[in-house]
């Protein structure tokens, strides 16, 4: 059997509204309860399962594949949120999108104490 990735824990400061916010984000279905995880599926059978933290969340990083057409649809989604959104992870180039190794990416960070619940 060959390895691979089956899930990864996401910690925040509020599981469910967290996992419901990324699940629209980028147009997953409803997020699924997992024990004491709230999960997000993707399409490769990875979750990402969303678990409290007792403490300071340090911040994390997930990128992820897409075509052009879901891309464009989660960044859209993303401005008709007005959520600020980079091309650089140290938030270099604001509102804008890179276009490195033949692709398109865009980093927002997810603010779990400002999404209601």
């Amino acid at each position: 059997m060959a390895v691979q990735l089956n899930h990864t824990i996401v910690r925040c400061s509020n599981q469910r509204a967290s996992a419901k916010f990324l699940a629209e984000i980028l147009g997953r279905p409803t997020p699924t309860r997992f024990g004491h995880f709230d999960v997000v599926q993707l399409d490769n059978d990875v979750s990402l399962d969303f678990a409290e933290s007792g403490g300071p969340i340090r911040p994390q990083r997930y990128a992820f594949l897409s075509s052009e057409a879901e891309f464009d649809a989660v960044l859209d989604r993303i401005k008709d949120r007005g959520l600020a959104h980079w091309a650089h992870p140290m938030r270099r180039q604001p509102g804008q999108i890179n276009h490195n190794d033949g692709g398109c990416a865009c980093i927002s960070p997810i603010r779990t104490d400002t999404i209601s619940k």
